[in-house]
């Protein structure tokens, strides 16, 4: 009986909660009917003042000089039904909203799949609108990612098509459909994009039409995206075949269709390639609607001088660079190292330039950058523990292992790659094979620097585009991997920034309609490399006297009152010429070649592309700081093997003084000492573990597969030169007899303890010698101040007391002097001085 009167008020109880809930759902549903009913449908008429209104504007990093209006030329003209393919209507509704005739505004398959998708953290990002939607989100005007905007949304939409017939709605979605810039509706489309009415558009053209809208920037014909703008083609095609709008025969002779762009023309920019590098990034981050209607005020990195400058000097040497090379097409970028902000980007020697493409931003395409990749090859070899000292053998070698060491053949599977001049200099250490661009010792740096470490570094250093190693070998150190010169230029500025690597980014502030800020530059620095490694590639690339032999003295690398890092790159096709180069306080990288990809005349990137980098970087550095590099620090050769410190002879070493040629002792000069080693002549595989240069030798150098390739050169070198090797028996048995202690003996003339001086009265101090060598210098101190040197017989110097700090009544000078053998010696003397 009492389980009988539970389970009656139970159900009880659930028909209650049941009668509830249908009453709260009528209640909110009638609610919603009426909030419903209130809506209206917007003036569509008013949707191109209020787009123009809120354009975004781009400016330069003084926030002064406009670059661009994206609502400043707006073009838009809204042609009638008949007067709009019907190729362009059927691939719209294919690509955009196959189901447009058979739904009532809203698909509500596609609200379900919003809802589950956008009921998450982040809110609404479901896209699947319907053409109806996106023709009443564009009449809102409101980019709020909001229940409430969507709801409306879905409402007004539903109201619409009970409005107007679909023929209407979809020739409005036509007219508004955005195609890049400022450039709005199909019929503006086709006479910017094909020269022709939108009536009068081919299969083929209609397809780009339709694949544009869905990011105008990305897609545009005239941008970086080209193959991704076909591959969406074919897909809109692919589309209306399955939708039954085109026939199988016409699908085909679409997809073989030759669609010619006519050029771009646009007003009213400064800064054209940067400029739709900022709207592009802008549109990723903020979405087409925000930068077309929010009104944006973007102040960007842009130093709007130096991109006047870089625009002349591009447009000049590019022209003459035809001419001469046969090179039609040049960029330049700039970055400051110290915040990665980009001053400069001069994608062509004219945007405008149809004859080469101008529009195509070189600094973005994807080309291979020769020799300039090598720094981030001998940064990781340093990073490994090899030194600019090390020492590996610049001879003729065959790399493949699929090949014998004699076969020096370059036909696959062989690889016997050559230096630029053809010339062969046997021993050479890698700061002179980095700064002279030899070949062979750069692949031999990979080798032992490791190619996957390799490539780690470089995308440490930012570059995105490289694949892995297989894809390589040992061409990678060569430039076999294609990358932007806009990374590369950035990854230069981590060696200028001490290792430091700042992202390259356009934007310093981003200010809505109202004039607050929704998005300020915020450096991001993080240590990519020690300081050291980079002060080490620093220092290289900067040595003049390092890279003479193969640039010579005094070239367009060389700047005669500022420290300039620099490294030039050229493919073995000669279809890229390449330079990069550095202060601590701007990164500049420059690039010539074709757009085509047709090579140029065989002449290495000095002669090309280093004139115009050197007539920018003169005009930069006009304005810059004059920072020099810090030194590298200097490696302690009592911990590193031989010839990871220069000496390649051998592996077992000793010390003699240079002047007696006996073993040298503590009492030796570091002056005096001369490390030797005793001639037994192999590759640096016989001497080190590649992957731990420091660790212990190998006890078996032949397990490593390059040994007998590297070794086979060098032993027939020796064999060759006539090099005869020694045995332990040609190390001295005397020692350095020259240098036995107990310092030169000194003298001080010119003053005397019991004479007082006039402090500003001129004194003249001389020093000499009995012992057995006469001076070679002499270092003068007046309390330990220095006050001079004298290198030149007689030894002396004339100096003012008074002018030197901290002197007083009683004071003490000393000498100290070096003879010709470097032995040292040191002689004090009192000076009394008056005022």
């Amino acid at each position: 009986m009492r389980r009988h009167i539970k389970r009656l008020r139970k159900n009880l109880l659930l028909r209650d909660a049941s009668l509830f809930l249908v009453a709260l759902g009528m209640l909110l549903g009638g609610l919603f009917l009426l909030w419903a009913s209130t809506l209206k449908i917007p003036d569509l008429n008013s949707f191109e003042e209020r787009r123009v209104a809120q354009s975004a504007k781009i400016y330069d990093r003084t926030g002064q000089i406009l670059l661009y209006d994206l609502g400043g030329d707006t073009k838009r003209t809204v042609v009638p039904d008949e007067a709009i393919s019907r190729n362009i209507k059927n691939a719209a509704v294919a690509i955009e909203d196959a189901e447009f005739y058979q739904h009532h505004g809203i698909k509500p398959t596609a609200i379900i799949r919003a809802i589950i998708a956008d009921l998450t953290p982040g809110g609404f990002t479901q896209g699947g609108s319907t053409i109806t939607q996106q023709v009443v989100k564009n009449s809102l005007l409101t980019t709020d990612k909001t229940i409430a905007r969507k709801l409306k949304e879905w409402v007004l939409a539903v109201k619409l098509d009970r409005a107007i017939p679909k023929t209407e709605i979809l020739d409005i979605y036509l007219n508004e459909s955005p195609y890049g810039g400022t450039l709005y509706g199909v019929e503006e489309a086709s006479l910017a994009f094909f020269g022709k009415h939108a009536v009068d558009i081919s299969l083929g053209e209609a397809a780009y039409l339709a694949a544009i809208p869905q990011a105008p920037t990305y897609y545009s014909p005239y941008g970086n995206h080209r193959d991704a703008l076909d591959s969406r083609k074919n897909l809109v095609l692919q589309k209306m075949l399955d939708n039954k709008f085109i026939s199988p025969e016409e699908y085909d002779a679409a997809k073989k269709e030759t669609v010619a762009f006519i050029p771009q023309g646009t007003a009213s920019i400064k800064a054209p390639h940067f400029v739709f590098f900022v709207r592009e990034y802008l549109e990723n981050k903020y979405g087409e609607q925000a930068i077309e209607n929010d009104g944006l005020k973007v102040t960007t990195t842009l130093d709007f001088n130096l991109q006047t400058t870089a625009e002349k000097i591009v447009n000049q040497y590019a022209l003459e660079n035809q001419k001469n090379f046969n090179a039609s097409n040049a960029a330049l970028t700039a970055i400051d190292p110290k915040t990665g902000q980009i001053l400069v980007m001069v994608g062509s020697r004219d945007y405008f330039d149809t004859e080469i493409d101008g529009n195509f931003n070189a600094t973005l395409g994807f080309r291979q950058p020769g020799s300039s990749f090598k720094p981030f090859v001998y940064a990781t070899a340093f990073k490994k523990g090899y030194t600019p000292d090390t020492v590996v053998f610049d001879l003729k070698t065959q790399f493949s292992t699929s090949c014998n060491p004699d076969d020096l053949s370059k036909i696959s599977p062989c690889f016997s790659p050559d230096n630029y001049d053809g010339v062969f200099r046997g021993p050479v250490s890698l700061r002179n094979a980095l700064a002279q661009s030899l070949n062979i010792p750069a692949v031999k740096t990979l080798y032992l620097a490791g190619i996957n470490d390799s490539l780690k570094t470089a995308r440490d250093f930012g570059i995105t585009t490289l694949e892995g190693s297989d894809r390589y070998g040992l061409t990678l150190v060569l430039g076999g991997g294609e990358v932007k010169l806009l990374e590369m230029t950035s990854a230069y500025s981590v060696f200028a920034n001490d290792g430091v690597r700042n992202p390259y980014t356009t934007i310093l502030k981003i200010e809505n309609a109202r004039g607050e800020v929704i998005e300020n530059f915020e450096p991001s620095p993080r240590e990519v490399v020690t300081p050291n490694i980079s002060r080490s590639i620093s220092d290289i690339l900067s040595d003049d006297v390092a890279r003479a032999p193969e640039f010579g003295e005094r070239s367009a690398l060389y700047f005669p009152n500022h420290d300039v890092a620099v490294k030039t790159g050229t493919t073995n096709d000669f279809r890229d010429a390449w330079i990069i180069g550095y202060t601590p306080s701007i990164a500049v990288g420059a690039w010539a070649g074709n757009n085509d990809n047709s090579p140029m005349e065989k002449k290495i990137a000095g002669f090309i592309i280093a004139p115009l980098w050197n007539a920018f970087m003169t005009e930069a550095l006009k304005n810059l700081p004059n920072e020099p590099f810090q030194k590298p620090d200097t490696v302690d050769f009592a911990t590193v093997r031989p010839i990871l410190r220069g000496l390649w002879q051998g592996g077992e070493v000793y010390t003699i003084d240079k002047f007696s040629g006996g073993l040298a002792t503590s009492n030796t000069p570091k002056e005096a000492r001369v490390e030797k080693a005793i001639k037994n002549i192999h590759s640096i595989l016989y001497w080190v573990d590649k992957d731990n240069p420091n660790g212990l030798a190998p006890s078996n150098p032949a397990k490593d597969p390059q040994f007998p390739y590297w070794e086979y050169p060098v032993r027939k070198w020796v064999k060759d030169l006539n090099i005869i090797e020694e045995t332990s028996s040609v190390i001295p048995q005397n020692f350095d007899s020259l240098h036995v202690g107990g310092g030169v003996p000194l003298f001080i003339f010119g003053i005397s303890p019991s004479i007082t001086y006039s402090s500003g009265a001129r004194i003249t101090v001389s020093v000499s010698t009995k012992g057995a060598y006469p001076l070679l210098r002499a270092d003068f101190y007046l309390n330990n101040i220095f006050i001079g040197s004298a290198e030149k017989a007689p030894l002396s110097i004339s100096f003012i007391p008074k002018n030197v700090e901290g002197y007083g009544k009683e004071n003490i000078l000393k000498v100290i002097g070096y003879d010709t053998i470097f032995n040292q010696g040191e002689v004090s003397s009192p000076l009394n001085l008056k005022e």
